[in-house]
């Protein structure tokens, strides 16, 4: 081979060697290091934990967290100890402040219910409940059927909603929401209301019939609606027939019964009498014989 030729390739080598070194510096230089990203330590969840649980040591742990702190966590477990959960938590995710009951309110259904707000019990069956599907976490409007107070007697029943979009807080003494939303069969459900909402619905649960209606949970919008009664849902069918209501009835019935008068019987018309006329009588005398002829009307002689 030609040593010329092996010393170009040599010569060739070294530069490319040599810049692709300074290439290298050149870029190296401009980029600064990398810091290490701090890390801080936070108070993270052991295992999946459910509404109502009261926090205890076992349910939390100590981890370093990449970047700052979560708002509303904390790096202290002994600050959450006792403190009930109000929002589901999962496991290795931090203890947020808004995800617990206030301190000293422990947990169960309690601790659930927002500042200023209440829970309200109302009893159910299969119909009122829905089926069993008004279960933790529905929402629905409140229906009530009864006669109004100074009402016309002749409206008969009124129905109207009565409170919308409330929220099931539980139903029977299970709260847990059920991701499946299987129906289950209970005598009561706690509703979430306010304090006069609470009281309006004291009276509607003693004085009338109530019914709920399931809607979307998603769905906020509140209905405007009327109500309506047994004489608009029959329009114009009764129309032209004499109103009447109980009282009414019980009033003509105690008024006292006259006999019928009876029917006049028809007479025929009397014949009337022929008026007979005397009859005519004739003397005939011959010589000293007399004798008397009588002639009725005809003229005949007897």
């Amino acid at each position: 081979m030609n040593k010329r030729f092996i010393g170009v390739l040599i010569f060739a080598f070294m530069v490319a060697t040599a810049g692709g070194l300074i290439t290298y510096k050149s870029l190296m230089s401009r980029s600064p290091a990398k810091a290490a990203a701090p890390s801080v330590q936070v108070v993270l969840a052991a295992k999946d934990l459910e509404l109502g649980t009261v926090l205890k040591e076992s349910d939390l742990y100590l981890a370093d967290w990449m970047g700052d702190l979560p708002a509303g966590a904390t790096n202290k477990p002994s600050d959450l100890y006792g403190r009930g959960v109000t929002t589901a938590i999962y496991a290795k995710e931090p203890v947020i402040d808004s995800r617990l009951a206030p301190k000293g309110a422990g947990g169960g259904l309690a601790a659930m219910i927002p500042k200023g707000m209440r829970a309200f019990t109302i009893p159910v069956n299969e119909v009122v409940g829905v089926a069993g599907f008004v279960t933790a976490g529905q929402h629905v409007d409140l229906l009530i059927s009864g006669t109004s107070p100074g009402a016309n007697g002749n409206q008969g029943m009124l129905s109207r909603t009565l409170l919308q979009n409330l929220e099931i807080l539980s139903a029977g003494q299970d709260f847990k929401k059920d991701p499946e939303g299987k129906p289950v069969a209970v005598q009561v459900v706690n509703v979430l209301v306010t304090p006069e909402q609470a009281e309006t619905l004291s009276l509607a649960t003693g004085q009338t019939s109530i019914r709920m209606v399931l809607r979307n949970p998603l769905d906020h919008d509140v209905a405007k609606t009327p109500g309506t009664n047994l004489a608009s849902m029959w329009g114009n069918a009764g129309k032209g027939l004499k109103a009447t209501s109980p009282d009414v009835d019980q009033a003509e019935a105690a008024k006292p019964r006259r006999a019928p008068a009876p029917k006049p019987v028809a007479v025929a018309p009397p014949i009337p009498l022929v008026k007979k006329e005397a009859p005519f009588n004739m003397e005939i005398i011959s010589g000293t014989s007399k004798t008397e002829v009588k002639f009725d009307k005809s003229g005949e002689g007897k």
